[in-house]
């Protein structure tokens, strides 16, 4: 006698699967949660082909939103947290290059001791250069100064050189010039690779170039190993050039890497020689924040309808050394200038830092700081948008937190002032 059951075969529910299409139906989530583990993430067409149940893709967010994860699309199926998938970063694949052959030399600004987005384009081009010549190559950056970078490696620094003595402080072209004459000498590269900018890596690609006798490519934006294109006349047309060993690169002349990992293992350069400087750098002039206009501004505290001691948000953004923004709220309500709005309604704002407090992130407003490196923000409500964009959020009242912040701030430089004193004693 067979066993019935090895005949059992899965047969279609022409009614279930009726029900299932049918959002409308009142059997519709019955039956729509009878799947494995709750959850019917598959149903059958019509024409019999298995299809994707689009309402059970994603999970409910903590401001009961639901939310897809598409980097990790099985955990949030699961029913986990956005917030705890997106906390374990993807390790990228380590691309190592063992005993260069050549390398292909990026001199980055390094504004603040940081990467700007310029610096990273540079070093994309760096690698569709080093891809184009026989033999192994690595990108090798030269920096000056103190650095704050920590990510050199997904940046694609396969090398670097690190020069942060108290001679490359500050601005000293000369004594700059001289440490890239001796990595000349040292290996040879066959690309130099500059960042076209008001931020020094226009002059110093100049110097460098006159120095070794090569006539440079400026704002060159599309480049590879035999020709070049540069942006001339303001723009407004086309040079093309046979590529030059020296590049002084616009912006987005290349996409960054993203993909890959890579050692950023440090190098050694010999002693190079003292340079006696003709200029002297006698530090920053003092600016008064407010003096910046928003679009220029580094570091930008605005203000929103969550703010309700306007005299502690100015003396904060004293102390901070911040530049004043606000929300079209703020303005709308006459707490703050127009020129103060921050938005696709106001400015749009590239700083390195912004520090939302009390803005709840309208559509036009969170336009407006889409170019922002960092943004912080200080809100009562965690499920906000701005929170949502932000790359640290404080959830409390911005009076108390304003208040800490303003204390720290002051503590620290209390800290950096005695300790400076002691070194002088």
């Amino acid at each position: 006698m067979t066993d019935q059951n090895s005949f059992d075969v899965l047969r279609r529910d022409p009614r279930a699967e009726r029900i299932i299409r049918n959002r409308l139906h009142p059997l519709h989530d019955t039956y729509i949660n009878t799947g494995a583990g709750g959850e019917l993430t598959e149903v059958r067409g019509p024409s019999g082909l298995l299809r994707k149940n689009p309402h059970n893709v994603g999970f409910i967010g903590p401001n009961g939103i639901k939310r897809i994860d598409r980097l990790k699309g099985n955990a949030a199926a699961s029913g986990k947290g956005r917030r705890s998938s997106a906390a374990q970063e993807t390790l990228l694949p380590l691309h190592q290059v063992e005993n260069p052959d050549f390398y292909v030399v990026v001199v980055p600004d390094m504004v603040g001791g940081r990467l700007t987005g310029q610096d990273k384009d540079v070093i994309g081009q760096a690698h569709k250069l080093a891809v184009g010549i026989e033999g192994n190559g690595a990108v090798l950056a030269v920096c000056f100064g103190q650095s704050k970078e920590e990510h050199f490696d997904t940046a694609g620094v396969d090398r670097l050189l690190l020069l942060d003595d108290d001679s490359y402080e500050g601005y000293c072209p000369e004594q700059r010039l001289a440490a890239l004459v001796q990595v000349e000498s040292a290996y040879k590269p066959p690309f130099w690779l500059f960042p076209d900018s008001v931020n020094g890596g226009s002059d110093l690609g100049s110097r460098l170039a006159a120095r070794i006798g090569e006539r440079p490519a400026a704002q060159a934006w599309q480049v590879d190993n035999q020709t070049s294109i540069c942006r001339g006349a303001a723009g407004t047309i086309d040079i093309t050039r046979t590529t030059p060993r020296l590049l002084l690169l616009a912006e987005e002349c290349a996409d960054q890497i993203d993909e890959t990992r890579h050692e950023a293992l440090p190098v050694e350069l010999g002693a190079v020689p003292t340079v006696i400087a003709k200029l002297q750098d006698q530090g920053q002039v003092a600016v008064d924040p407010n003096a910046i206009s928003l679009a220029e501004a580094e570091f930008i505290l605005a203000a929103g309808n969550g703010i309700h001691n306007w005299d502690q948000f100015h003396t904060a953004a004293s102390i901070l050394g911040a530049t004043e923004g606000a929300s079209r709220v703020a303005v709308d309500d006459g707490f703050m200038p127009r020129v103060r709005q921050v938005g696709a309604t106001g400015t749009w704002v590239t700083a390195r830092v912004y520090l939302a407090v009390g803005i709840s992130g309208a559509i036009q407003h969170m336009q407006g700081i889409g170019q922002c490196d960092k943004v912080i923000a200080i809100n009562t409500d965690a499920g906000c948008d701005m929170v949502k964009r932000a790359a640290l959020s404080t959830i409390g009242d911005s009076q108390e937190i304003l208040n800490e912040l303003m204390t720290l701030v002051q503590q620290f430089r209390t800290q950096q002032s005695e300790g400076g004193d002691q070194d002088a004693a």
